[in-house]
């Protein structure tokens, strides 16, 4: 039976989209550490869009189970 928002699979969006927002995390954390590391000489919005990348992973990481995984389906 097909809830208020469709035949949604909870679970399944929770996780993947926690482990999307590690995985941003860990790109922005290993590539301003690359960054660093090498010592090399990169425009200003390349060091912003890492950090972004990390606020958002976190973000997104701490957020979407419980959206995805309380609120959500607490509407249905």
């Amino acid at each position: 039976m097909a809830g208020r928002y469709g035949d949604i699979d909870y679970p399944t969006l929770t996780k993947r989209s926690t482990l999307f927002g590690l995985g941003l995390f860990a790109f922005g954390a290993l590539g301003e550490f690359a960054l660093a590391s090498t010592g090399m000489a990169v425009p200003a919005w390349e060091h912003a869009l890492l950090v972004d990348a990390e606020w958002l992973g976190v973000a997104l990481a701490l957020l979407s189970p419980f959206v995805f995984g309380i609120l959500l389906p607490l509407t249905e």
